[in-house]
């Protein structure tokens, strides 16, 4: 009967080795990781049903397959994408029967590091790279966006899944002195590049124009109009157009847009009046401009940052995060016009 007491399998010999189709088939198994997720012991159900083809193949005695079984059933929870490397490493050693505890052991300490280099290759880099590109294809109305964001992500995560699988089965125990030796470095530059794309998405993703503006004074300026009149009306109009109708060389009285006012006799009954309006408009100093000058898109990283600490120091949780957002798009559209309306 198998128990989680027991220290060693009952047959200790080194089992053949596994073949290509089964490490195969163990590689696609990985995809339903966690399919059974839970609480109580996370991944370890879709861990035992990935390795499950290898350890059959391994433990020709029962018990010890029993025994196999009930070890991998034990609390697990590791990024998806790079759990084959632990499949290949734990299956590396109960091919040889290495005893349960430093089995147990190995499977631990590699939840953190893989978790982390792999939170850090793919959630926080490759994703917000290849969303961002792709969505901006998308939005310009190209159907081969969504496609590509498909392609890449997925050729990822399976090139992945199945070059683990082989490499770390192959290497055994080299392979996690070869992840330890780099994965400091490795996961501190994947971080860094992460955070750059994430600054990158915030300008281009989510701008946020300011409409609100500070009001100083006024300014007059004059508009071009041009009407078409019989002659014998001209007249009535000249004081709109001429300083001093009564000149014998009418002076024009200003002019806008390069246009002059003056009156062209079309010599058919008509003439060709343009005349100039008056128009006062308000003066007002754009909010937008000046914190723009200060720092280019101020707004949307003030945002950012204030989400960033909301979740870092005051615990708020993501769903938190988009209702805040809402209410201050919400109330910043409408009541205090800080910035665009769909309502106009």
């Amino acid at each position: 009967m198998a128990s989680n007491d027991q220290t060693e399998y009952t047959n200790l010999s080194t089992a053949p080795d596994l073949d290509q189709k089964t490490l195969n088939k163990m590689a696609w198994r990985s995809c339903f990781l966690q399919a059974s997720f839970n609480y109580e012991r996370m991944q370890a159900a879709g861990w035992l049903y990935s390795i499950l083809p290898g350890l059959e193949k391994i433990h020709t005695d029962k018990d010890d397959l029993a025994t196999a079984m009930t070890h991998n059933m034990e609390f697990f929870n590791i990024h998806p994408f790079l759990v084959t490397f632990a499949m290949g490493l734990v299956l590396s050693m109960e091919q040889k029967k290495i005893d349960i505890p430093t089995i147990r052991a190995v499977r631990v300490s590699l939840m953190g590091p893989l978790g982390g280099i792999g939170d850090a290759l793919f959630w926080m880099t490759l994703v917000p790279i290849s969303a961002g590109i792709c969505s901006n294809m998308a939005i310009g109305g190209s159907i081969f966006g969504p496609i590509l964001f498909l392609i890449i992500f997925n050729a990822v995560q399976f090139a992945l899944r199945f070059g683990l699988m082989n490499w770390s089965y192959k290497m055994g125990m080299d392979a996690l002195d070869s992840l330890m030796a780099s994965m400091k470095a490795f996961t501190r530059a994947a971080s860094i590049l992460g955070v750059f794309v994430v600054g990158c998405l915030t300008v281009a993703m989510g701008p946020t124009q300011i409409n609100a503006v500070i009001p100083n004074g006024t300014t007059e300026s004059y508009v071009a109009h041009t009407v078409t009149l019989p002659t014998e009306e001209v007249d009535g109009m000249l004081d709109m157009v001429y300083a001093d109708p009564s000149a014998a060389e009418p002076t024009a009285l200003v002019s806008a847009d390069g246009i002059s006012a003056g009156v062209n006799d079309l010599g058919n009954g008509y003439a060709e009046v343009t005349y100039m309006e008056k128009v006062t408009s308000p003066v007002n100093i754009s909010i937008a401009n000046i914190l723009d000058s200060i720092c280019p898109k101020l707004v949307p990283l003030s945002i950012v940052m204030l989400l960033y600490y909301l979740f870092s120091k005051k615990n708020f949780t993501p769903m938190k995060g988009i209702v805040l957002v809402l209410i201050i798009g919400i109330l910043g559209a409408g009541p205090f016009g800080l910035w665009p309306s769909i309502w106009g």
